[in-house]
């Protein structure tokens, strides 16, 4: 029979390397998103393509909304590679979009927002894992804000108001920011409870849509911060 601290070593382990799973699979999500940001902000035939014609544009959109709910919804019934397949397809047509903000913004000022999310989103998540307090209520508390922030920002489309899209934001960077650690102690959770014998393949899925959830919170976190810091052309 296992002694106690051997087995609670080996739940640690396990945890710890389903963690860093996540965090790998978001690294390469996030990478893939900015180079084929950059890439097509750098290529006037890719950018008219996209931004230049209604209906690619708003089909990018239709599929990434359609790949984001396909995870989530169906990565049990899933191959882990045909999840991790559409994790990359998902990353490089937001790439492709988000290219946009290139047009927009500096890219100096791209690039401290950048490493300004980057450090509030290892915080947050630090905080995720690490406390003992039970972020349950906060998490359905956020859900609700990001709800509103949904409404008014559609809203916002037709009355266009910039102190509108500011307080938007501000918000956002508080819901964003409360998601992220909430997602983060959800994962640790999730990582605990799960059995012993797990195989690769159910490992690999949960890791996928686990790193999933904290590219979501990154990149709008990224944008809203953007909206407040961000330098324009």
């Amino acid at each position: 029979m296992q002694s106690i601290p051997l087995k609670r070593t080996q739940t640690q382990i396990r945890v710890n390397e389903f963690i860093r799973s996540v965090y790998n699979w978001m690294a390469i999500g996030l990478g893939i998103t900015g180079f084929v940001a950059f890439f097509v902000s750098n290529s006037e035939t890719m950018m008219r393509l996209i931004f230049g014609n209604q209906i690619i544009f708003f089909g990018l959109i239709i599929g990434e909304l359609a790949l984001v709910f396909s995870i989530s919804a169906r990565v049990q019934k899933m191959q882990a590679s045909t999840a991790t397949s559409l994790f990359v397809l998902y990353a490089a047509l937001n790439g492709a979009t988000l290219s946009a903000i290139f047009l927009i913004y500096t890219r100096s000022s791209i690039t401290s927002t950048f490493f300004i999310c980057a450090a509030t989103f290892v915080a947050s998540s630090i905080y995720g894992m690490a406390t003992k307090r039970d972020l349950t209520s906060m998490g359905q508390f956020m859900f609700m804000g990001l709800i509103g922030i949904v409404i008014a920002s559609v809203v916002n489309l037709f009355i266009r108001s910039s102190g509108m899209s500011l307080i938007v934001s501000y918000i956002g960077v508080i819901v964003f920011v409360g998601l992220t650690a909430y997602d983060t102690q959800k994962l640790r959770t999730m990582a605990l409870s799960q059995p012993d014998g797990l195989d690769g393949g159910t490992i690999r899925k949960g890791a996928i849509l686990g790193a999933l959830t904290l590219y979501l919170d990154f990149i709008n976190l990224f944008l809203m911060l953007l909206r407040i810091l961000g330098s324009r052309d």
